[in-house]
């Protein structure tokens, strides 16, 4: 009898488990798919090296940005000394070969070759200042310039530079003409006169 009460009690559980287990729910552990989880972290981390490779880029054309600027300001710079130099050649050139031919005629006085000399050691003295200060400018670090100011200097140099080309230029064909007009005089006055 006893094992017939424990086999009742047992088919009576199984019973009521069977019964009960249509309204009841189970709960269980979710599932998950390992490859997708795997492959999820190595896109992750794969993302994460990409976008530290591009700020690395970034980074790396941002410096070669600012050094491109930097070469494109020297080479300006260069550009503007090399012009203020071919200025200052042609200066000492036109000085060198005008002034003498100046000064060699006849038909300058005695008093004007001092006064020609003097405004043509002036304009090659200045000359000379502005390619000392542009020296400095370029050269010196005592002078806290930004590149900026520099570069405005500079230009305002090569500028001077220039109109005292045109300086020269307008005080040799100046003289040349006080020349020509008296050759032109003396002609005149020495020619023979038939009547």
């Amino acid at each position: 009898m006893k094992t017939v009460k424990k086999y009742l009690k047992i088919v009576l559980f199984c019973a009521g488990m069977l019964i009960t287990s249509g309204r009841a729910a189970a709960q269980g552990m979710p599932v998950y798919d390992n490859v997708n989880f795997i492959s999820f972290a190595k896109q992750l981390l794969e993302a994460g090296k990409q976008t530290s490779n591009i700020i690395k880029t970034m980074k790396f054309l941002k410096q070669q940005k600012e050094n491109i600027e930097k070469v494109s300001k020297a080479v300006e710079q260069l550009k503007t000394v090399r012009n203020m130099i071919r200025n200052n050649e042609r200066l000492y050139n036109m000085v060198r070969n005008d002034l003498r031919s100046i000064l060699n005629s006849p038909y300058i006085r005695a008093d004007e070759v001092e006064r020609v000399s003097q405004s043509f050691n002036r304009i090659i003295e200045n000359s000379m200042n502005d390619l000392e200060m542009i020296n400095e400018l370029l050269s010196s670090g005592h002078l806290k310039l930004s590149d900026a100011d520099r570069m405005k200097a500079i230009a305002e140099r090569e500028a001077r530079s220039r109109e005292m080309v045109v300086e020269i230029e307008r005080k040799t064909q100046r003289y040349l003409d006080i020349i020509a007009f008296r050759e032109l005089q003396d002609r005149i006055n020495d020619r023979e006169t038939n009547y």
